[in-house]
């Protein structure tokens, strides 16, 4: 990884577009448009309304409204879905007693700069490509924000032998404490062999009750099942330069989880998604409707 993540780029662009742009919030994040330079998010803006012909070749209207069909039917649904599900999951872990949250390739997740009062007494935890999190902490002092005191980053690179090591000689971390994992939007990067070795890595770290939260592409994502967005979103991850590798089935996720000492506690599909996170949405946007991304589904994890 020689640059910084496109695709973290993007998904805190949706995430600030919705907040914008969306009378009733699926996923709200008012923090994220604070991180873009007004320039670069008109520039983000304007290059995505030119794509439509791409996304929709059948499209007539406005670039505004190519901006906006782009972004609800193409980019926001993820982000916007499956934040919405792990953050509702962790208030639920924290309830129980989970003190650290752990999120793994942070991106441009800002959960740590807009803190519920329900987290003060977290430990948060934002592990990423060195890279990756440079490009933040510039983001973060260019736009004023502070970093709370509970907030602690940690250089790692997944794809490396020693990916946890600087977790654990993290003078903040404990391993004996309840933690909550979020590790969104990796299982798509990572070989398998990765995945489970990652997996394999952390789990002597969390105490039982632990949890991880994750999104996941299906077993049809790669092939000629696959929904058309899961197709353009193979094909913009790979201009990218950060081509997709992994796709599961239920089956292998479970065994994978069970051979880490997991249960699977909730699974999601895109039609629960979709009615769960969507629906109110939709009820007030009947004419531009927005439903759970093709192949993906959500998971939630607990540590037996």
């Amino acid at each position: 990884m020689k640059e910084k993540s496109m695709t973290a780029l993007i998904s805190a662009f949706s995430r600030a577009y919705h907040f914008e742009t969306a009378q009733v919030k699926i996923f709200s994040d008012p923090v994220a448009k604070l991180l873009f330079r007004p320039e670069e998010y008109r520039q983000i803006c304007h290059h995505m309304s030119q794509g439509i012909s791409f996304f929709n070749p059948a499209f007539s209207g406005t670039p505004e409204e190519a901006l906006r069909w782009i972004v609800n039917n193409q980019l926001s649904p993820s982000p916007l879905g499956r934040s919405a599900f792990a953050e509702s999951a962790l208030k639920n872990a924290v309830a129980a007693g989970a003190s650290q949250y752990l999120i793994f390739a942070a991106g441009l997740d800002t959960f740590a700069y807009r803190q519920p009062a329900w987290a003060s007494n977290l430990r948060i935890f934002e592990i990423d490509h060195p890279i990756s999190a440079q490009d933040k902490s510039r983001r973060l002092s260019e736009a004023g924000i502070s970093i709370p005191e509970n907030v602690h980053f940690i250089a790692a690179d997944f794809e490396e032998e020693n990916r946890i090591h600087p977790l654990t000689v993290c003078d903040a971390f404990d391993k004996r404490k309840i933690s909550f994992c979020s590790l969104l939007g990796i299982l798509y990067y990572l070989n398998q062999n990765t995945v489970h070795s990652l997996l394999t890595s952390l789990t002597p770290l969390l105490p039982k009750g632990s949890s991880l939260v994750f999104d996941y592409p299906d077993e049809s994502s790669y092939n000629e099942n696959a929904g058309s967005r899961v197709k353009k979103q193979i094909l913009l991850a790979a201009g990218a330069e950060e081509a997709m590798q992994s796709c599961w089935s239920y089956t292998q996720l479970e065994r994978l989880l069970e051979e880490s000492g997991f249960l699977i506690y909730e699974h999601l599909t895109p039609q629960q998604i979709t009615q769960q996170y969507f629906s109110a949405y939709n009820k007030v946007n009947p004419n531009r409707p927005m439903r759970a991304f093709d192949n993906v589904n959500y998971c939630l994890a607990v540590k037996k």
